[in-house]
């Protein structure tokens, strides 16, 4: 049977050992770093002012006012529409909040994502790359035809959260809106004279007053 020849380890130079390591350290580094720039930029959240209570989850319905903005210019391109402006007198103050709705789930990503890391009250900036807005889609705007989102945008929305609904919440106030608004709208054209409402009996005809002789 042939013997295995066991080469000896060879001792390490004093220094040698640290030189060993810092160079590990070194392309550790050098690999995270490439890592780092080969990874598409994440969206990033400023926090204007704290808010309060659970972020939203998948289905919720969150309420805001927020103002949007090209990164590269500051061109402001879009902005919150106020659900309770043109609505009639009647809806208890409170039942509809302020600013406008988004449901998670159902915006780009980069929004939705921001969108889950927020609270009620709170006031926040969203830096959204193209990759998770647009991407290479450009918008424009649909009653002049103008580009208002070039292609790989960038961008910027200053937010502020007014109210977050759950799904169960949401329906719940939605059909009181329904019910009152009902109430509100008149139940039809004025009835002819002699004519009676729908679902009331006919007015009997006034007496004719006794000619005079």
């Amino acid at each position: 049977m042939t013997e295995i020849t066991r080469v000896p380890l060879q001792p390490i130079a004093k220094g040698t050992l640290s030189k060993l390591w810092a160079g590990v350290l070194a392309a550790a580094l050098a690999a995270a770093a490439l890592a780092w720039f080969t990874l598409p930029p994440g969206v990033k959240i400023t926090t204007i002012k704290d808010g309060a209570g659970a972020v939203p989850k998948a289905g919720d319905l969150v309420f805001i006012k927020y103002v949007g903005k090209l990164a590269s210019n500051g061109k402001e391109f879009d902005r919150s529409r106020n659900v309770l402006e043109g609505l009639p007198p009647g809806i208890p103050p409170g039942l509809i909040p302020e600013g406008s709705p988004f449901e998670i789930g159902q915006t780009v990503p980069g929004f939705n994502e921001a969108l889950q890391k927020v609270q009620k009250g709170g006031k926040y900036t969203f830096m959204i790359p193209a990759e998770k807005a647009y991407g290479a889609e450009e918008k424009r705007n649909p009653q002049t035809g103008e580009v208002e989102i070039p292609a790989n945008s960038d961008l910027v929305f200053d937010v502020e959260v007014t109210e977050i609904l759950s799904p169960e919440e949401a329906k719940k106030r939605s059909e009181q809106i329904s019910a009152i608004m009902a109430q509100l709208q008149p139940s039809g054209p004025p009835a002819p004279d002699g004519a009676a409402p729908e679902g009331e009996p006919a007015a009997k005809p006034a007496p004719k007053a006794a000619d005079k002789k």
